[in-house]
């Protein structure tokens, strides 16, 4: 496996950090990695699909106005 150079610029600094600041660090990856596994909206790809799909509802005029959503939210 190949280390990148941010793999090698983490790993030199964490010799620096006490035994807390390590156990909070590994606090954060795991946040990080359990948020990326929960929800697979962060996927850059996946967030552009839906973006050039609603674009494109949007220009085929499948939206609703401000004025439209506000007299739909009247009916709530």
């Amino acid at each position: 496996m190949v280390t990148s150079a941010l793999d090698k610029k983490i790993q030199s600094y964490l010799p620096l950090l006490g035994h807390e600041e390590k156990q909070s660090l590994l606090s954060l990856i795991k946040v990080f990695l359990k948020l990326k596994n929960e929800n697979p909206r962060f996927d850059i790809e996946a967030y552009n699909k839906e973006l050039e799909e609603a674009v494109k509802r949007i220009d085929a005029g499948q939206f609703y106005t401000q004025e439209e959503v506000e007299k739909m939210s009247k009916e709530w």
